[in-house]
Formats: C-alpha cells, structure tokens, sequence
C-alpha cells in the first residue's frame, strides 16, 4: 500500500483500493470487461445494481464475496436461499478463499453468535435471528463493514429485510450497503417503485446494465456462440387447436371486461394473457375485491387459467397427453358440475375433433356400432408426432455428423427443455422413437379408459337383457369397474391441469417400475454416466458422447445449469425449449471459453402462442429498462438518503399516531411520555411485519420467549396475534381454545388479534356464506361460541400491519409498561392468576360460571358471599335473589342445585 501524501487522504485511500482491486483481480480473472466496470462502479460507491436477468449477477455477487471473506471485515448477506448459500460457499472454496461464509441458523446457540460474529468474514444469517440480535444488542453492529442484499426488489418498507437495514443504519453510519437484482420488470408496475426500493435500502444510486447497454453488447460479440434457428412449423391440427383457444380466450377477456370495467384494458390484452405474469397481474385486481364478485367473474377468471395451460400443453406435449388433458376437462364438468361457458362454443368443439383426429380416427365407410367393443376394434390410430421431435432427431444426426469427422475430441451435447416431464419424454423418444413413445401413451390411457367403457356398456345391456338374478361373476364386475376408473387416467386431475409439479411428476411417461426396467434393457448405457449434480437436475442418454438432457425450471438446485455448464462443458447446446435468461447465461459461458466452439440449435415453432412468449418477455424487460432509464434521469434524491447523517428522517421514529392532533391534553392530565413505550414480543413473531411497524412507530420491541401470548402490551394486556388462515386452522385444531383459556386465566384483558392481508378483502367470509344455523364446520359459529365461552376476551379486527401498529399505539397511552420477566414468567404451569389465588380457585371459577343463572355480571357477588361450591348449594332460593339481584337467576341457579334428573332405573337381567 502507498503512503498517505501530505493533506491528501481522499487520493490515499482512492489509491489503495484501485490496488486491491488489482490484487483481487489478478488472482481471480474470471469477469468480462463489462462486468469488471460493473463491479468497480458498485465497488466504489454504494447503490442498487439492476442488472438485465440472465446475464451473471451471481458471479458479481461472487467476487464481492470474495472481497469481503478474511477476517479483518464483518459482511452480512441478505435474502438467499440454503441451496445459493451452498453454491457461493462451493465456488468459494474451489477459487482458494481459506476463510469461506458461515450460516448462523437456529442451530447457534445465542451465546455463541457474539463469537461467531466477532470472527468476521461474510455471514449468511436468517432474517428474524439478524433482527433479534440487532435489537438485543447481540450483534457488534459497529464493527460490521457492510450488508450486501440480494434480490433487492423484495425489499418493500414493511419486510425484515428492510427493518434490518434501519437497524444497522441507526447503529453504524460507515458501513456499505449494496443491493442486488435482476428483475428489472419488478421495477415496471407501480408509482415510483425503484425509488421506493431505493429509500428501504438506503442507498442514493442506481446502476443499470441492460442487455443493450454498449459496453455489453461490445464484450458479448466479441466471441458470440454459433446459433442455428430452427423454426419449426405447427402441423394443420395444431393450428387448428391454437386458433380455437385463442379464440375461446378472447371470448373470456371480452366477458370479463364487460361485468369488470374498472380492469386496465392493456392488462387485459390477448398478448399479455400469453405472458407469464398475467395471472399475478390479475389477481392483483381482484384479490381486493374478490368476496364482492359473482359467481361469473370468478370462473372466467379460472377459464383464463384452464386454457393458458392448454396452450402450454399444445405446444410443450405430445398429442395422447393433450387430448388426455382435454377429456379430463370435460369429465371433470360432468363430475363436479361446474358450468364453463366455452366449452360449449364453436371453437371448443372444433378443438375437440382437432384433438382427437391427431391420435385416432373412425373409418368413413363404417357401419353403425353398438357396444364400446366395436368401437375401439374400428378405431384406426393416428398418433401424430410432434415436429419437434423429428427437428430433434436431424439436430443430433447432424451433431453425429459433425462428430464423426471431427478430427478432435467428441463434442458434447446439453440439451435443455422446459420442465422435467418434458425432459423425461425425450429422454424416451430419443432412446426408443416415436412410435414406441405415443403407443405406450396411448395403452396407459385412452386405451384402457375406452376397454373400461366397454366393460361398462356390455354389463349395463346384459343387466337390461337377463336382469341381475345371478350374484356369481357378473357380481364382481362393478368392484372392476371402479378399480378400472381409478387407474385408467393417474394424470388427468384437475391439480395436474393446474400445472402442480407433484402431478406432473406422477404423469409422466413411465411409473418408477417400468423406468427401471427400461434401465435394464437398455444395454447399461448409463452405469457409468455418473456427475456431481443433483438426481433431479439431468437425464444422461449417452456416455460417449456424453449427452445430457436438462430442465429450465423445477430443479431444487437453482444454480444446477450452471453445474452442467461447467462441468460437462459442452460443445453443442439444443434449445428445445426457449428461455431469455438462460440464452444470455450461454453468451456469458461462450465469451469466458474464448478458444473453445460452441453451436446452439434453437427450436421454436414459428408463428406460435411459444414464440410470441418469448418475443413478449424480450419486449417486456427492453420496456423495463427504458422506463428505469427515464426514471433515474428524473429522479430527485436527497442528500442524506443514505442515512449516514442523523437528518434523514426515514430513520426517525414517530410517537404520534397517524391520527393524532396537535392538541396535548390528554385526560387524567397524563400527557405523551418522554420515552418510548416498550411493547414484549415473541421470538416467533418476526416472521411477520408487525414487529418492523411498531418499531418504526416508535415503540421499543423487546424479544422474548413466550408460552401465552405474543406480544404483552401491558401489565395487564396480552394479545394472541392470528391471521385468517392462521385462525381458520386454530379454531379447527381447538388450538386457540387452549390459548384463549390461558390468556382468560392470566391475564385481565385477553385479547385475539385478527389481522388481514392487506391485498385480500378485509372480510372473514363472503355474504353468501352466512349460514342462521350454528353449525360445527362454520367459522362464524365457532368464533361465536369462543366469546361465550370466554366473555373477558377481546377481539380486534385489523385490515392490515399497519393499522396494527397504530392500534398497539393507542392501547398503550397512559397505561404502564410491561415487565419482561414477568412475561417469561407465565406458564402453562404458573401460579399466577388474574385474580389474587386466595379469592378463588380456577377450577371451581370455571365450573361456576357455567352453572345457569351466573353470568360476568354476578358472579363476582356469588363468590364474595361463598366460599366454595359446597356453600353455593346450601344457599334458599331468596337469598340468591339478594346476592344476584334477580329472581330469574336465582330460581333457575336454585333448581339446577336441587333438581333430581329423573333416569329410570337399571333393569336388572335374569338368566332362565
């Protein structure tokens, strides 16, 4: 390092880094041009990086990591998850960095996190534990460096995260902040959004680095990968369907925009409904309002997503799964009853005979047929081949080809689809074709759901012919018959039609049993295809070459194509699904192997539902960017955003509530205390954004562990917080009668919290589902019956967080503060009552409060002129009447003491 020059400090210091960052990247040299320029701008100043997705943000994180991983710096990292935090650790560790990051989880005991801390280095830490520690003081926060946050447009004003950067902010006003993100489209909806983002992360510039941006398009071209489009026609049928559904859905966006006028128009588009976004976009319209809406409005709105998935399902599976898909929809209208409109369109009729016409057809000369037998002898199957699969099968003869006389090393090919069923039907139709493929389909499904239909029509004639007299074979049919319908079609439900991955998962070509015996009589091609990747990441077809079929999405490893790349470093890649990210992830991965080939064949069919996708998505982040650019050139910043000066008041706390007046006098002459109020929380409450609100309110939060309640208000205020699902599965449970009982016991003023989603309807229930009647299924009734049974017990209803807040503000003015160890101190084993213990006992309270005629209003003179229960019942009916000052109560308490139940006596039994 240089010597500091006479009254020059900031050119030392200056000098200093720009020689590290040498140091740093002489030894590693891993980064492009433009990312070394991206890595120096965020390095030498603190700011949000939005970076265009698929264009390496993990690998700037990564030298960041690197930066900060010795001992002499305290660096958080913010919003990962477990798999990320392995993958970072595991790059560390393979570039030499000695002193890799460490997770603090619950598994560090809170003794040792002070050590764990004081070690330095780059820590992983879970969010509600960084809180906890922050407010409890657990954590050095002046000794930390920095906080690097990833995923940056999460980071909204209500979430840990951002709680977590006002604490350290508070406390240390040195430290960096930088934030990462590739989601430049998050950016795009809403007022102001990335200056928004910008004031959670306190940070005052904005980088942007767009695929277009001129520095990234010199690098990337400078060793561009050879790309062979293949546009791919759709067959005759095929076009057919997809004119049909979009028609079909056209229909629907129209219908729905006459009963929902007040829905933006441009978000309701034909070519936004193609877009993978829609359904978010949707939902964030009517989810407010969504107890309000007809019976209409809701399933068309679930038409929207039955025919997105049937697009999908065109274009993405053979034509057995999507005709199997279809008959399933129709069924499932019959079976539920459910009404959907389209399906009785034109255009759905012609998708149907479409559909079928691409896997069987009836001879036109054939005669008229009587049972379902016949029928399926006289079908002629058809079993259309999907065009890309014969594109596929000329992409891997020309890579043979190319292979064969290559006078080098075997090339090896990756080969990427959409998602891991689709990767298993190639990993079939590659090994045995196509024919083999489609009639194993067809036998596992329509085949046997048509031979079950025939069972069914035989046994009704012979029952319509001979009658049911004989109980002997012909008994046992309909036991088959039910066992036929349950196995005929395993993949054709209604949550695989959603797309649910455990579905796709049990739908796919083979059943574990037939796959391994495929593997068997397979040659053992596959013994010895062995990688270091996940099993659910790839599907080896061939050692030599090693060819390797992976899925875009679904792995559990969200790094696991980055796996591929680097170690199978192949020398062909097939595009049989399009991905934007992942076709920049090749760029970057072709222009870091310089010397070495590359060739990506890109399938796609032309003038398809597909193809406009992927078209929407580009165009949807160019749009992002240009309006991020407009905005940044726009924006007014102030000067103590970063929050390194005590005048940024998105720092300070606020002891008014949002409705106070200017007016100080308060009743009882007790005016605003001079500190703040300090509300008890459980340690299990920072999951949730009430706790980050009530600090920002000015209220100090202290962590606790605590077996009633979850958050202690005051000596006497005990609140159990619930949100709707939480309550809905509580009172099911008999959870929150349990927990309702020890507030009632040990605290005089229980209260049950009821907080909502802000983006749901602020109601428990739609109208139509009141019922007059209780019933024991009802939530209503349940909560009726849980105020009868606990009459102390106070319920809040709040429509989101921050009504909370304001609420928990307002319970505490003029009340005294809690006590903490007291808190801790209550049990469900604990002595300690509301009541003082030599009043009365529990037990006897409860059971007195349930006799008739005692009431909340009485009870308290009933035990004030009896000692036990014993006493109750030697009181005369008048003077009850004196004690509970009615006569009504007295005679019916008089009577229930006295009564004999009149039970007819045993009858004895005799033997003869």
């Amino acid at each position: 390092f240089l010597l500091p020059p006479d009254g020059d400090l900031h050119l030392f210091c200056l000098l200093n880094i720009l020689i590290a960052v040498v140091l740093i990247f002489s030894m590693a040299g891993a980064l492009l041009d433009f990312e070394t320029e991206m890595f120096l701008s965020l390095f030498g100043s603190d700011g949000l990086l939005v970076l265009a997705e698929g264009l390496g943000i993990d690998r700037i994180l990564l030298q960041f990591m690197r930066v900060y991983s010795e001992k002499g710096s305290l660096v958080l990292l913010l919003n990962t998850t477990t798999p990320e935090q392995e993958y970072f650790t595991e790059q560390l560790r393979v570039e030499g960095v000695t002193h890799l990051p460490r997770t603090v989880t619950s598994d560090v005991h809170s003794a040792e996190r002070y050590d764990v801390y004081t070690e330095g280095g780059v820590l992983f830490v879970t969010s509600r534990i960084l809180v906890v520690d922050f407010l409890t003081d657990r954590i050095p926060a002046h000794l930390i460096s920095g906080i690097l946050v990833y995923r940056a447009h999460k980071i909204i004003e209500s979430c840990q995260e951002a709680f977590i950067l006002r604490l350290f902010r508070q406390k240390n006003k040195t430290g960096f902040i930088k934030a990462f993100t590739d989601k430049a489209t998050a950016f795009s909806s809403g007022f102001c959004q990335v200056e928004r983002v910008m004031r959670n992360l306190f940070v005052k510039k904005l980088y942007l680095w767009p695929r277009f941006q001129a520095s990234v398009n010199t690098a990337l071209d400078k060793h561009k990968p050879e790309v062979v489009e293949l546009h791919v026609s759709l067959t005759p049928a095929m076009r057919a369907i997809q004119s049909s559904i979009l028609d079909i859905m056209a229909a629907c966006l129209k219908e729905l925009k006459q009963y929902n006028p007040t829905l933006e128009a441009e978000d309701l588009s034909l070519e936004n409904t193609l877009g993978n976004g829609f359904e978010k976009t949707i939902r964030h319209y009517l989810d407010p309002l969504w107890h309000q809406l007809g019976a209409k409005t809701k399933g068309l709105v679930q038409d929207l997503k039955v025919l997105r998935v049937l697009l999908l399902y065109l274009t993405q599976y053979d034509c057995v799964t999507f005709l199997n898909l279809l008959e399933s929809l129709r069924s499932s209208q019959k079976i539920f009853g459910s009404n959907s409109g389209w399906l009785f369109l034109d255009s759905s009729t012609s998708m149907f005979v479409n559909a079928r016409s691409r896997v069987y057809r009836f001879p036109e000369n054939r005669k008229k047929l009587k049972a379902g037998e016949e029928a399926e002898k006289q079908k002629e199957l058809v079993l259309e081949k999907s065009p890309k699969w014969q594109a596929l099968s000329e992409v891997l003869e020309e890579i043979e080809k190319e292979n064969t006389n290559s006078q080098h090393e075997l090339g090896r090919v990756l080969i990427c689809a959409s998602d891991d069923r689709t990767c298993a039907q190639l990993q079939q139709y590659i090994r045995h074709g196509s024919d083999w493929l489609l009639t194993r389909l067809y036998s596992r499904t329509i085949a046997k759901q048509d031979s079950a239909v025939a069972a069914a029509l035989e046994l009704e004639s012979r029952k319509k012919g001979k009658g049911w007299v004989n109980n002997g074979a012909k008994g046992k049919q309909p036991a088959k018959k039910k066992h036929t319908k349950d196995k005929s079609r395993p993949s054709l439900t209604l949550t695989q039609m959603m797309g649910k991955k455990e579905a796709d998962e049990a739908a796919a070509v083979g059943s574990s049993e037939d796959e391994d015996n495929l593997m068997e009589g397979d040659g053992g091609k596959e013994e010895q295809l062995k990688l270091d990747l996940s099993s659910d990441a790839y599907y080896g077809i061939l050692k030599e070459p090693l060819m390797v079929i992976h899925p875009l999405k679904g792995c559990t490893d969200p790094h696991s194509l980055t796996r591929v790349l680097q170690e199978v470093e192949p020398s062909f890649v097939v595009l049989y699904d399009a991905e934007m990210s992942f076709v920049r992830q090749l760029e970057i991965y072709k222009a870091n192997r310089p010397g070495k080939p590359l060739r990506v064949y890109f399938l796609i069919y032309g003038g398809s539902t597909e193809e406009q996708k992927y078209l929407t998505a580009l165009s949807k982040e160019k749009k992002a960017f240009e309006h991020l650019i407009r905005e940044k050139a726009t924006m007014v910043i102030p000067e103590e955003r970063e929050g390194r000066e005590d005048t940024n008041l998105d720092l300070a706390r606020n002891l008014e509530p949002a409705n106070a007046t200017t007016n100080t006098r308060k009743a009882g002459g007790q005016g605003q205390p001079k500190e703040p109020s300090r509300v008890i929380v459980d340690m299990r409450e920072f999951r949730s954004e009430l706790p980050s609100l009530l600090h920002r309110r000015g209220l100090d939060i202290e962590p606790v562990t605590l077996e009633v309640g979850d958050y202690i208000l005051t000596p006497d205020t005990c609140v159990e917080r619930k949100s709707v699902s939480d309550l809905i599965g509580s009172l099911q449970s008999g959870r929150l009668y349990t927990q309702c009982l020890a507030m009632t016991r040990y605290y005089r003023k229980p209260v049950l919290l009821i907080e909502f989603d802000p983006a749901k309807p602020f109601s428990l229930m739609a109208r139509s589902d009141f019922r007059f009647e209780i019933s024991s299924n009802d939530i209503s009734s349940k909560l009726t019956l849980l105020t009868l049974h606990f009459p102390r017990l106070r319920i809040l209803w709040c429509p989101s967080p921050h009504a909370t807040a304001e609420l928990f503000l307002e319970l505490k003015q003029g009340r005294h503060e809690p006590d903490a160890s007291a808190a801790q101190a209550v049990t469900a084993e604990s002595d300690t009552v509301v009541e003082s213990a030599d009043l009365y006992n529990p037990g006897p309270y409860d059971f007195l409060l349930k006799m008739p005629g005692v009431n909340p209003k009485n009870y308290r003179a009933l035990i004030k002129n009896a000692d036990s229960l014993a006493e109750v019942a030697r009181l005369s009916q008048e003077k009850l009447a004196e004690i509970l000052g009615s006569a009504s109560n007295a005679k019916m308490l008089y009577e229930f003491l006295r009564n004999v139940a009149d039970v007819p006596a045993p009858v004895q039994k005799t033997k003869r």
